[in-house]
């Protein structure tokens, strides 16, 4: 194992060369495609012996920091585009404030994400505190800047901006507390997502005035000239019309990133990228992380088309969206308490998502085998609002009385019981549809499941007086079996109950025990 372990170490410090010093067969691989060697090769039949780590399946919920340049300007989302676009909101807030795209583009503002106060000990601390299990740094966004000291890519965080190696100083603070480290990965589809910087005003004094983009001397950001075919903003989310070049090109950077961080997880922003390029990507990952792991993979790598997990292959994302079903395979949903990309209020207003609305969603999801990974949007210089902080007190308080039903745990026979069901149960399960839920109340029930005897059900708000649980009376098609005990998490006493042919009848305290908490949700746990 030791051999093993040194083995992928110094491939990580040599990449390519070191895999020629060990003698390693690249097989039918192409050189260009040069993977580290263990029990998966490039290709979608191979990935298919891939199974989900057990240290996924009991973390649930994670923290992401989507945070990059485009934050910088504290303006909403996907910045680097749409001050190109002539009818977006952001479009006139760039004119005014630092002059007409043609003059002033994105590679002008990358300077600005300066991260001044940027604390990532600081920042872990908060996050594990709240009970993140995992986190995930971005790696680079569509505007194809890298949070690491990129060998292929001179837009990058270390000669750029920061001067800082953000996504090394993330996985720092996070081993250190124990987190499980991942990155993101958005790049694959920015040929298509930066043609815009190749376009021009259609209307307007500077009408026709090409963007900075159309200068090859910038083309190392907004890519060659062919992208100017999507310079309108009309593009397909995949990799029609995209050339090899960029595949090829794509690949390093991501073999670049796995290789240089061993992350226990990698998640890509879209469909299952570049079909041989995307599967050696995949294969490294997971062999990397075998040949650290005494030969047993413990990655993950997420997408978010289904038809790309079906088989096996990775872990399925519903960005802002829940599977409103108990799903065999773990899944997850990465979503964000407001917009992705940081937006002063002035701008925007933060419309943060409340600590209850989370705490439905991490319960919801959970008892329906998913893993929730949230966004913490960071402005300019890399310290929460104190929206943000408040936000992140509120979901630790409840979460230091709670977590013992979320953290490795299992679902039941069914998820939940309720008035919410019947809706949400209605909305298939897909990315956005969380917009669609509606939301829970004391009335609404959800469960976990933790070994062969015991059951927590968490109550979706303070009820007064009595719970009455239909699926565990005695007469009930689920069958839950005879209950011994029920305890209130964060109460000491003990409660009073009864098992009835139509449900498990408990009364609580007549206060809540656990302060504003309790608002958001309490859990029981039974034991059988």
């Amino acid at each position: 194992m030791q051999t093993t372990r040194r083995a992928a170490l110094q491939y990580v410090a040599g990449g390519t060369a070191a895999i020629a010093a060990l003698g390693v067969s690249k097989g039918n691989a192409a050189p260009q495609l040069a993977i580290h060697p263990g029990p998966f090769r490039g290709t979608r039949e191979a990935l298919q012996e891939y199974t989900v780590p057990g240290w996924f399946q009991d973390a649930k919920f994670g923290i992401w920091s989507h945070w990059g340049p485009q934050s910088g300007i504290e303006r909403g989302d996907w910045y680097a585009r749409y001050m190109y676009v002539q009818t977006s909101g952001q479009y006139p807030y760039h004119v005014m404030t630092y002059g007409h795209p043609s003059k002033v583009g994105y590679k002008d503002l990358c300077p600005l994400w300066k991260a001044a106060d940027f604390d990532p000990e600081h920042l872990m601390d908060l996050y594990a505190r709240a009970g993140a299990k995992y986190f995930v740094s971005m790696g680079v966004h569509h505007d194809n800047f890298d949070l690491w000291n990129s060998k292929y890519n001179r837009w990058n965080a270390v000669k750029v901006g920061p001067h800082k190696d953000i996504v090394g100083l993330w996985k720092k603070s996070a081993l250190a507390r124990g987190l499980r480290f991942g990155v993101s990965e958005h790049l694959w589809i920015s040929y298509k997502w930066f043609g815009v910087a190749h376009g021009a005003d259609e209307t307007g004094p500077l009408q026709d005035v090409p963007y900075d983009g159309h200068d090859p001397a910038h083309f190392d950001l907004y890519h060659e000239a062919a992208t100017a075919q999507w310079a309108r903003g009309n593009f397909a989310w995949n990799d029609a019309g995209i050339p090899d070049a960029w595949k090829q090109h794509w690949f390093l950077r991501m073999r670049d990133l796995v290789d240089s961080y061993q992350p226990d997880l990698l998640y890509s922003d879209g469909p299952f990228p570049f079909e041989d390029y995307g599967s050696s990507v995949v294969a490294n990952l997971y062999n990397l992380s075998a040949a650290l792991h005494g030969g047993k993979n413990q990655a993950v790598y997420t997408c978010k088309r289904e038809e790309d997990c079906a088989m096996g292959e990775c872990v399925l994302d519903f960005e802002s969206g829940l599977a409103n079903q108990i799903r065999t395979q773990p899944w997850q949903t990465d979503t964000c308490i407001g917009g992705w990309h940081y937006s002063l209020p002035l701008f925007q207003h933060h419309r943060y998502k409340t600590p209850k609305t989370v705490v439905d969603l991490l319960v919801d999801i959970v008892s329906q085998n998913g893993n929730l990974l949230l966004n913490i949007p960071l402005p300019n210089n890399g310290v929460p609002d104190s929206d943000e902080l408040q936000f992140l007190a509120d979901l630790t308080a409840w979460m230091k009385v709670n977590g013992e039903g979320i953290y490795a745990t299992r679902p039941w026979k069914i998820y939940g019981e309720g008035p919410a069901m019947t809706l949400n149960q209605s909305t298939p399960g897909a990315a956005f549809n969380e917009r669609k839920r509606k939301p829970l109340t004391a009335d609404d029930i959800r469960f976990t499941t933790k070994g062969p005897s015991t059951i927590y059900a968490f109550v979706m708000g303070w009820p007064k007086g009595e719970v009455v649980i239909q699926a565990l009376g005695t007469e009930d098609a689920q069958r839950p079996g005879r209950i011994v005990n029920v305890a209130l998490l964060g109460y000491q006493d003990k409660l009073s109950f009864q098992q009835q042919p139509t449900g498990l009848h408990v009364q609580l305290p007549a206060e809540p025990p656990s302060g504003p908490a309790s608002q958001l949700g309490i859990t029981l746990k039974i034991s059988m």
